[in-house]
């Protein structure tokens, strides 16, 4: 019975092994049949991905400036907040007149 095992699981290495040699040369056969891009297409893409990169740096200088944006405005309000005396903003007369 151990004979019988040992041969199944040498069947089973073979065709595994002899599938893989086989995609290895469909692989490398349909590498070797590819055309290669045309120039301008080339061209093309190099162009995409300049813009892609140029718009990726300036999302992420965006980013910083909105971040420092928002500090400032957290600071603000924190200036504000801890202020003691007084009212944050001034009080207006209320002579009955109204802006409209």
């Amino acid at each position: 019975m151990d004979r019988l095992l040992l041969d199944d699981i040498f069947v089973f290495v073979s065709i595994i092994v002899g599938m893989g040699c086989l995609t290895g040369v469909i692989i490398t056969l349909l590498k070797r049949r590819g055309r290669a891009l045309p120039s301008d297409l080339t061209a093309r893409l190099d162009d995409i991905a300049n813009r892609l990169n140029r718009l990726d740096t300036s999302v992420d200088t965006i980013a910083v400036e909105v971040e420092r944006i928002s500090e400032a405005q957290r600071f603000t309000a924190k200036v504000l907040a801890d202020r003691s005396g007084g009212s944050v903003l001034p009080e207006r007369s209320r002579s009955g007149v109204t802006p409209h």
